[in-house]
């Protein structure tokens, strides 16, 4: 069976939120230990976030597809 639309963007928003909530933790982290200011660096936050929740998507797509051939 194919992966639906439906399941693809549950994953994507899935993958999405986790690395935009990591990503916002190490940006806070680096910012407070490098100038000592806690501040999060929403911009490379989000970059980050969709980069890879599209890329980790698309490689999940990609192996499903691939299962499905060989079987």
């Amino acid at each position: 069976m194919e992966m639906n639309i439906k399941r693809i963007l549950i994953n994507f928003v899935v993958v999405f939120a986790l690395t935009l909530v990591v990503s916002a933790i190490v940006t806070f982290l680096w910012n407070l230990i490098r100038h000592g200011m806690g501040t999060i660096d929403w911009e490379t936050a989000f970059r980050l976030a969709i980069t890879i929740g599209i890329v980790l998507t698309w490689i999940k797509v990609r192996e499903k597809k691939k299962k499905q051939k060989r079987k």
